[in-house]
């Protein structure tokens, strides 16, 4: 079946001399692998195109027998340049990347997911704000999408200790698991509008010395705690990097 559809490049690696096979995530067909034939040749048509992170319009033949599929077109969809040129944003793009890949089985169709992927692909490239504190908003809605959502006690306050409860996903201002992380005021105060409001406001909290990279982690713990199988991010190398500056 020729299928014409919008893909995001998730991962690329090399195959024989010339070509590649790349881990893409459509629209039409979820998660799957595609055979990019000759792309690595100069006058390649793919040149350029098949980067992680990068929107596509794409056209394969789709056969549910095979377990790779062959790109015959491929075009950008939506061009996100800063992504390339700002090394930050990189590396939290590709962290990010990682992070659904990892949430999403393979030939599993989910258009919600595609569509907070492609959106949030477009957001960090055009977003002003230091791109590491736009990852936590990230893991909270990908919680959200795959049925894991954090939820907030109704006795939650600001000028409370706050924990967030592994097993539960709640945010309460009591400990009542052993898996239980205490929150600092700040970390509490991000994922509160980010449940409530979802105001922008909550990229202009001014994180103390390690507070923020203590939050991706907490969250990081939650999602492992929930979702099967969830690994150490390899990306997390690079973006370590920028979380301690």
């Amino acid at each position: 079946m020729i299928t014409h559809t919008e893909a995001i490049i998730f991962k690329s690696v090399d195959y024989q001399e010339s070509s590649k096979i790349v881990t893409a995530f459509t629209l039409e067909h979820g998660k799957i692998a595609l055979m990019v034939r000759g792309v690595k040749k100069p006058k390649s048509k793919f040149s350029g195109l098949i980067e992680i992170g990068n929107i596509l319009d794409v056209v394969y033949y789709y056969k549910s027998s095979r377990s790779v599929q062959i790109l015959s077109e491929a075009s950008y969809s939506v061009k996100n340049k800063n992504l390339r040129s700002n090394f930050e944003k990189m590396a939290t793009m590709t962290s990010a990347i990682e992070l659904i890949s990892q949430l999403l089985h393979d030939d599993e169709i989910n258009e919600p997911l595609f569509f907070f992927t492609k959106k949030m692909l477009s957001w960090l490239n055009s977003a002003e704000v230091h791109p590491p504190k736009l990852f936590p908003y990230i893991q909270i809605r990908l919680a959200e999408l795959t049925g894991i959502g954090l939820q907030l006690d109704a006795n939650n306050g600001d000028d409370k200790t706050n924990y967030l409860n592994l097993e539960s996903g709640l945010v309460t201002n009591k400990q009542i698991s052993s898996h239980s992380y205490k929150l600092t005021p700040k970390q509490f105060s991000y994922i509160r509008i980010a449940l409530l409001t979802k105001s922008s406001t909550l990229f202009e909290i001014d994180f103390g010395t390690g507070e923020l990279r203590q939050l991706i982690e907490h969250l990081d713990r939650y999602l492992k705690y929930h979702v099967e199988g969830l690994k150490a991010r390899k990306s997390d190398a690079i973006f370590e990097q920028i979380l301690q500056e």
